[in-house]
């Protein structure tokens, strides 16, 4: 593959470009390309332009080696994701909002996946112990997660979408759980609705405990009554939350109002309601949470709340870098509530 540099010149087939290349093809200093490229104050605004231009045309890219042995950096920021995000639909759209920042920084980013079956903790002690990243970011928080703890200890810069309960302040976003267990009640108890279920998260994790302790204030408070759906959360595959839903409607079948902490699940759920003559709508409500505006083409019927997982990834990179920085962590704390506000928790 031929890289194309202005005014005629090009790179030998295989040859990476480097800022001797740069320097070569605008006659500037090796230094002066290298400043330019850094935005250093004292070089031109024209410079830095031609600079820019040249390394874009040439496919140049810092070498990351290279980057490490001067600075001690790797310019590499790690997402440690568990896999039932992606059954969350998480996934892509925590990465679109992350990359969105990263773009303009000289950062690049590493999705770093494990599954259910594996101990979390051991990606982290990869990265501490390779000193492959700059900075984490973790998702599925627990309470008391020992990964933030290690952290803390290493003092490696990290942020978390969600929030722990150590007592130590650290970066994090999350969204509103607890306020969203509370008007999902709210709103199918204003239609009526007095027995009702939830698909919680799995109660290892913390937002299991917000979006619980929500749900049951909103029952509380609106008089509405408490079925239980079994051997199912969130994280599960569909055909689990399927038979668990169908499980619930065999056992109470006067159940009228369903809360989904996914909308992959909620889409189960009323594929279940539908395979037993029921309607949603009509016979059963439901209210879901979902990543992105796509509930409303797919299940209209259903009541949906918007989590802005883009704007989660682009606060959790803005919090990581920031912590890389200097920045105090109690300044990077953020909470996304179910009216679409951001609210910053200092």
């Amino acid at each position: 593959m031929r890289s194309t540099a202005p005014a005629g010149l090009s790179l030998p087939t295989g040859e990476r470009p480097t800022l001797k290349t740069i320097a070569f093809m605008t006659g500037l200093g090796v230094t002066t390309v290298s400043r330019a490229l850094k935005d250093a104050p004292d070089i031109s605004q024209e410079t830095k332009e031609r600079v820019r231009l040249v390394a874009t045309q040439i496919g140049y890219h810092p070498n990351r080696a290279g980057v490490r042995l001067r600075t001690g950096k790797t310019n590499v920021i790690s997402l440690i994701l568990n896999i039932d995000e992606e059954l969350m639909g998480l996934t892509s759209h925590i990465v679109y909002g992350i990359s969105e920042v990263l773009a303009s920084t000289n950062y690049h980013l590493i999705v770093t996946p494990y599954n259910r079956d594996a101990d979390p903790i051991f990606p982290v002690r990869y990265i501490l112990d390779t000193g492959s990243a700059d900075g984490v970011i973790l998702s599925s928080i627990e309470p008391q997660d020992p990964r933030v703890k290690l952290l803390i200890e290493r003092n490696l810069p990290f942020a978390t979408h969600g929030r722990t309960e150590f007592g130590v302040a650290h970066p994090y976003h999350d969204f509103d759980n607890e306020a969203y267990g509370y008007e999902a009640v709210r709103r199918l108890a204003e239609r009526g609705r007095r027995r009702i279920a939830i698909l919680e998260p799995s109660p290892r994790f913390t937002f299991f405990q917000h979006m619980h302790a929500g749900y049951l204030r909103g029952l509380r408070d609106f008089g509405c009554e408490q079925v239980p759906i079994r051997d199912a959360t969130v994280h599960d595959p569909l055909h689990v939350v399927y038979q668990a839903a169908m499980e619930l409607l065999r056992e109470h079948p006067d159940t009228d109002g369903i809360i989904c902490g996914s909308s992959s699940g909620a889409v189960a759920i009323s594929s279940v309601i539908a395979a037993t003559g029921r309607q949603v709508g009509r016979d059963i409500d439901m209210v879901s949470k979902q990543p992105a505006d796509l509930m409303r083409f797919i299940r209209p019927e259903i009541m949906s709340v918007f989590e802005d997982i883009r704007l989660a990834g682009r606060e959790l990179a803005k919090a990581v870098i920031g912590r890389i920085e200097g920045v105090a962590p109690e300044e990077l704390q953020s909470i996304f509530k179910p009216d679409g506000t951001l609210v910053f928790e200092r």
